[in-house]
């Protein structure tokens, strides 16, 4: 921030993630996305807010490149391959060519509104490379905003939807970032053919593929062998890899975004030492990160210049949810018809809900002196805060209205305990129902697999101590701890 010492930097910082913060527990509530919120508190205390002043482009990308890499290595570790499995193919379909679909039918369509003639309102006339430019930044899809909203209104989703819309949003900021790297380049007048540009996407996937991976499979073979005397150093060993990943794949030309997405998948599907300390520490900063992106993105926007696009940026926004994403996913997804009933292709079509990404993007082309890239930068940021509130707000109403909502599950432990993946134990929760207790009520009268102990009871907030003679009631939690693979 222009004219502002570190010490009221850190002070001014922290007010805005504590306000943030606090903002956001109502909203959750309400089904009101979190980013949005954050985004707010950013434009309230900006310039034509409070008068905080931010407008440096290059300061906003490297936070975002920081965010960018943390946030999808972290969405990698959540990644899993037996979830993911049967919506592989619809996917990475999705995060690829429905990307370049998205592309193609916004910028042409941007292009196109450019020959509207009106006196009532702003249009805006850009070039077709401009305005292709323009689509490739916004074509990436958010899934964070998606599954708070669903978690906060206890929201579970059919026919795999969950686990295609993760995969997709996953993925699909790679290939959103090279077509916006590869248009900037064109639009700044490089002489690059369509064979270059072919041979450049195959260069960045394959390096981003296989650095991610290598770099991935020797973090595991770290952090299960190096012998750190302090466990909180296992988190910040993963943090120098995630950062280590996207630098060299950078240099090496390769997509780093692609890279540490695959690192992170590549740890989360292996056994790992101190799981649960690093996926908190990673969760932590993924969450921090977010928060410090939109805030700072809220500051960078001059509403005044954002609303001046704010018709076509509208009409920008419907013609991307109703036409553009989908024809984009019909279009990947009708070859899987049989096994994607239509209702799900028409729900994934509404959650194209754009998220960060589109808006670091947006900053590459004002870094590069693109022209136009104002404009660019206030239509996306526009189309973002659109989206979520549009999309964001209606995504729980649409799920039940497609009858596409299930009872919601909740995964996490009450007990808040995990195993080392070392120990060939799994751990879970039982609620005890009437018709365990039809042999007797005391432990020892349970029917449990043998080798199967159980560690606490949980009683409302009291925990009992697991002795054969203790009494059981209805509704008890049992934590169990059961051998892997136990058919006794």
């Amino acid at each position: 921030m222009n004219g502002y010492t570190p010490e009221w930097v850190l002070f001014i910082g922290s007010i805005l993630i504590f306000i943030s913060i606090l903002i956001s527990k109502t909203g959750y509530k309400f089904g009101v996305p979190t980013l949005l919120l954050f985004l707010l508190v950013g434009m309230g205390f900006g310039e034509d807010g409070l008068g905080l002043k931010f407008d440096n482009m290059r300061d906003a990308q490297f936070v975002g490149m920081l965010g960018m890499s943390i946030i999808l290595f972290s969405g990698g570790m959540d990644t899993k391959l037996s979830d993911v499995k049967p919506i592989l193919k619809q996917g990475l379909m999705l995060s690829t060519i429905g990307v370049a679909i998205m592309t193609i039918v916004t910028g042409v369509f941007i292009y196109a509104i450019g020959y509207i003639e009106t006196n009532t309102f702003n249009i805006i006339k850009l070039p077709l490379l401009t305005a292709l430019l323009l689509a490739a930044t916004m074509s990436s899809t958010d899934s964070a905003s998606v599954f708070n909203i669903l978690r906060s209104q206890k929201i579970n989703l059919k026919h795999n939807l969950k686990p295609l819309l993760e995969l997709e949003s996953g993925s699909n900021d790679p290939m959103a970032y090279m077509l916006t790297i590869v248009l900037i380049q064109l639009v700044s007048g490089g002489q690059t053919s369509s064979i270059d540009v072919l041979v450049s996407f195959v260069i960045q996937f394959a390096l981003g593929g296989f650095i991610g991976f290598a770099v991935g499979k020797f973090a595991v073979l770290a952090v299960n062998n190096f012998n750190l005397n302090n466990r909180s150093l296992y988190s910040i060993l993963i943090l120098a890899f995630v950062f280590f990943t996207f630098t060299i794949t950078d240099m090496a030309k390769g997509n780093g975004y692609l890279a540490v997405y695959i690192a992170g998948m590549v740890l989360g599907n292996n056994k790992l030492l101190n799981r649960k300390d690093i996926s908190t520490f990673m969760n932590g900063l993924t969450w921090f990160f977010q928060i410090l992106m939109f805030i700072l993105l809220g500051l960078l926007v001059d509403p005044s210049q954002m609303f001046v696009v704010a018709i076509p940026a509208v009409l920008i926004s419907l013609f991307m949810i109703f036409v553009a994403r989908p024809i984009s996913v019909f279009s990947c997804m009708l070859p899987f018809h049989r096994s994607f009933p239509f209702k799900a292709m028409l729900f994934t079509s509404f959650v194209g809900l754009r998220g960060a990404a589109p808006i670091i993007f947006a900053t590459y082309p004002v870094v590069a002196n693109v022209p136009g890239s104002d404009l660019i930068f206030n239509v996306v940021f526009f189309v973002t805060l659109f989206s979520l509130v549009f999309q964001g707000m209606s995504i729980a109403p649409v799920a039940r209205l497609l009858k596409l909502d299930s009872p919601y599950i909740e995964k996490e432990s009450e007990f808040g305990i995990e195993l080392p993946d070392e120990i060939d134990r799994e751990l879970h929760d039982m609620t005890v129902t009437e018709d365990d207790l039809t042999n007797g009520c005391r432990i020892m009268d349970l029917k449990l697999k043998k080798g199967t102990v159980i560690i606490p009871v949980k009683r409302g907030k009291k925990l009992l101590s697991p002795s054969g003679s203790v009494e059981l009631n209805v509704n008890d939690k049992l934590l169990l701890i059961d051998e892997l693979n136990n058919n006794n």
